[in-house]
């Protein structure tokens, strides 16, 4: 399982039980979109070669609001 705590200027990221932390801007050039608009499973295919993605994708946006 891979765990995501998203924060204003990049991610942390628990992956088969290595962290690490995806930077704001390295994630803007992986998916060629502004932080803000990249959702949490365009994150988990950055981690991951085949992700789980269940439910609905959330925004960067939202989740940083929801905090």
């Amino acid at each position: 399982m891979t765990v995501l705590s998203v924060e204003d200027d990049g991610v942390d990221v628990v992956y088969e039980g290595t962290e690490f932390r995806l930077d704001r801007d390295l994630i803007e050039r992986a998916t060629e979109k502004e932080y803000v608009d990249v959702t949490d499973h365009e994150i988990l295919q950055i981690v991951e070669k085949d992700p789980n993605l269940s439910g609905e994708p959330r925004r960067v946006q939202d989740i940083l609001r929801s905090n």
